[in-house]
């Protein structure tokens, strides 16, 4: 029994120092930007010598790609779980489920998750190895994003009307979220959603 515990106190120490690892990486994006983020900073903000950080992630690369898909896992159980059965005073039924859907994308989007993605996007141009860990992270966010869409319109609309309307909306949050970085107008922003939102209830009415 001591044995067990040991090893199960072991892998927690472990997974802590992963979090650590991955929390400060974020913090060092959103504050100093990808290229002035150092992984001797990273180590410093987590607590952890180089050897530890270099345990858990080989290169740098390995570490920020890690940093974004655990930034995409919070955002995928946000938009989900808005569509799963449980949560119906969260995402409401008929075709207002469409309107908050986009609201809940605008939400996840933006704020720290838009400032750390757009950090690595900008790098990844530039840097193939990052470039090649981050598209499957990617594809997972639009995956679990299109699913939502599914949910929302329940079958008011073709597949592949359903994917361009998902499509459309994620670049349309990624480019506000961007502006909003940039210092924009947000009473601009609120009027964009809105009449996107508009026309995408009278796309279902047709």
């Amino acid at each position: 029994m001591t044995t067990a515990r040991t090893h199960r106190t072991q892998a927690q120490r472990r997974e802590q120092t992963r979090e650590a690892l991955l929390e400060a990486t974020i913090a060092c994006l959103v504050e100093l930007g990808y290229a002035r983020t150092t992984v001797q900073e990273i180590a410093a903000r987590a607590g952890v010598s180089r050897g530890a950080q270099q345990h858990h992630f080989t290169t740098k690369a390995e570490l920020m790609t890690a940093a974004l898909e655990h930034l995409f896992d919070r955002l995928i159980r946000e938009v989900t779980s808005a569509a799963d059965s449980g949560s119906d005073a969260a995402l409401p039924t008929g075709r207002e489920r469409v309107a908050r859907g986009i609201d809940l994308l605008w939400r996840a989007y933006s704020g720290t998750l838009s400032t750390a993605a757009v950090e690595l996007w900008v790098a990844a141009r530039t840097d193939p190895e990052l470039r090649a860990s981050l598209r499957p992270v990617d594809r997972q966010l639009g995956h679990a994003t299109l699913e939502l869409y599914r949910r929302a319109v329940g079958g008011e609309l073709p597949e592949a009307e359903v994917e361009t309307l998902m499509l459309l909306s994620v670049n349309l949050v990624r480019g506000l979220a961007l502006e909003a970085m940039m210092g924009g107008d947000p009473d601009r922003r609120t009027r964009l959603l809105d009449e996107w939102k508009a026309r995408v209830l009278r796309d279902l009415d047709r």
